[in-house]
């Protein structure tokens, strides 16, 4: 269901005066509404926030909104998020538009942020809202993406390596998803692009922005092809602060997350532990190993944390199912197995019915590494083949309720 006018102004209202992951904010909603939240802020009201918030911080949000009212009932409006629509001469590519939870267009994957609540120390939060421009429906794009990301001081083979696989997976279908910054997101975007694919740009700064400004053909494609996502409002810039949580959103809107190129200590690592926390699909390319810029993909793959990929064809057989890209499947009971990938029936095979076995286990019952292990993981807890519990991971109790009949 859609959310309602009141409630959409209400998001749009808190997303203007808080930061993107604001976990006070986002966890009051989730308890009392977006409506009841923005007037009890308004009335300087602490309460309504779980927890306790500093009088400072609370503060700063009564005068954020006060500011953000009086923009409001300015003449023209400037400055108001109650929306940020705008027609922009028709060009479906330059305007905005709001995407909300509830609505059609969510990204309901999005949601995991919440379920996932940390990962590394760093809290995990859903946005508020989005503001989306470019004319293809955004829940559609993201239900098969994959993340290319990598260092902005990309190399020559960083840059070459990104394009071509980002255009293989365009050209199989599959959406890729990037960061638009210098070096291997703006390759990645390119080569979608130039594989006739589309591509979707998510922003640490208002949708309406062009940043970098080097960019802004390159953005103009990516929102004719796809879309431009910023969970900021209309006329935000860019911080430090929100680059690190725009890292968040791409992890959870994505299947899996390929690193090109990253130094150890990188926004890009952080960026593919986040995928690793919501249980999405890690994969590193190799490079030279004199190469600082591959040293991090090296340690996530050494690590055992990232599947080693060298081709577009190698990240769909990773993050997809075979039915994705093959012929329809002969007649008969479908079944949620049918589309798997060996490795996957594998992990499937191994997965005890009752008490959930740790990753190692798995390896070893599988006899695969555990990059590989934990890549399948996330895809069947995906698509509900697998859960987890306190001691590891066990077939998901819909699989069980749907094998007992076949054995019966």
């Amino acid at each position: 269901m859609s959310a309602g006018t009141g409630a959409r102004a209400a998001r749009a209202a808190l997303a203007a005066v808080s930061e993107p992951g604001d976990a006070l904010v986002h966890d009051a909603v989730a308890l009392h509404g977006p409506e009841e939240v923005l007037s009890r802020l308004r009335a300087g009201d602490g309460t309504v926030l779980p927890g306790r918030a500093s009088a400072r911080r609370l503060e700063g949000y009564g005068h954020r909104l006060a500011a953000l009212d009086e923009a409001a009932a300015a003449p023209d409006g400037a400055g108001s998020a109650g929306g940020g629509a705008g027609a922009a001469d028709g060009d479906p590519a330059r305007a905005l538009r709001l995407v909300c939870p509830g609505d059609e267009e969510w990204p309901s994957q999005l949601d995991d942020l919440a379920l996932a609540g940390a990962s590394g120390g760093f809290p995990l939060r859903p946005p508020l809202c989005l503001w989306v421009r470019g004319a293809a429906d955004l829940r559609a794009l993201a239900a098969r993406s994959v993340a290319v990301i990598g260092a902005r001081a990309a190399t020559a083979y960083g840059e070459h390596v990104a394009a071509d696989l980002a255009a293989e997976v365009a050209e199989r279908g599959w959406t890729v998803l990037s960061g638009a910054a210098y070096g291997v997101d703006a390759a990645a975007h390119r080569g979608a692009v130039a594989g006739g694919g589309s591509t979707v740009a998510v922003l640490a700064c208002g949708a309406d922005a062009v940043y970098p400004r080097g960019h802004e053909l390159l953005l103009h494609r990516v929102a004719q092809s796809g879309a431009v996502v910023s969970e900021l409002p209309p006329g935000a810039t860019v911080t430090r602060s929100r680059l690190l949580q725009r890292n968040r959103l791409v992890a959870a809107l994505t299947r899996g997350t390929v690193v090109v190129e990253a130094a150890v200590r990188s926004g890009t690592a952080s960026t593919a532990g986040h995928a690793a926390a919501l249980g999405r699909t890690v994969m590193a390319v190799p490079g030279p190993v004199t190469a600082p810029t591959s040293a991090g993909c090296h340690a996530l793959v050494r690590a055992g944390r990232a599947v080693l990929v060298t081709s577009g064809a190698e990240v769909v057989d990773a993050v997809g199912r075979l039915g994705d890209d093959a012929a329809p499947a002969p007649r008969g009971e479908e079944r949620p197995e049918d589309g798997l990938t060996p490795v996957q029936l594998r992990v499937l095979d191994a997965l005890p019915v009752r008490r959930g076995a740790p990753v190692a286990r798995l390896a070893r019952e599988a006899g695969l590494d555990l990059g590989s292990v934990r890549a399948a993981l996330g895809l069947l807890v995906l698509e509900g083949l697998a859960e987890a519990d306190e001691h590891g991971h066990r077939v998901s109790a819909a699989l069980r309720a749907r094998r007992r009949p076949e054995r019966a």
